[in-house]
């Protein structure tokens, strides 16, 4: 990640969703969300659509836990 971060305040109206490339992030620490929410387009904007989908699979597949109490993934 290159990007610079400066202090501010306001709101945005940003929707991150694939093929949105990130500047100054570049790793994840999330959840499983549930499909076709805005977060899990957050996590294929990250990871790349392919990927996530294999990752959710393979959650599924192995019974992990989803949503907010559920397991976790880290995205390097």
């Amino acid at each position: 990640a290159n990007g610079d971060i400066a202090a501010g305040s306001g709101e945005t109206r940003i929707f991150i969703r694939p093929p949105y490339r990130f500047c100054a992030v570049d790793h994840l620490i999330t959840n499983f969300h549930l499909p076709r929410s805005t977060l899990i387009m957050l996590v294929a904007a990250f990871a790349g659509y392919d990927l996530t989908m294999r990752a959710y699979r393979e959650a599924i597949t192995s019974g992990y836990r989803f949503y907010s109490y559920g397991d976790a993934m880290a995205l390097l």
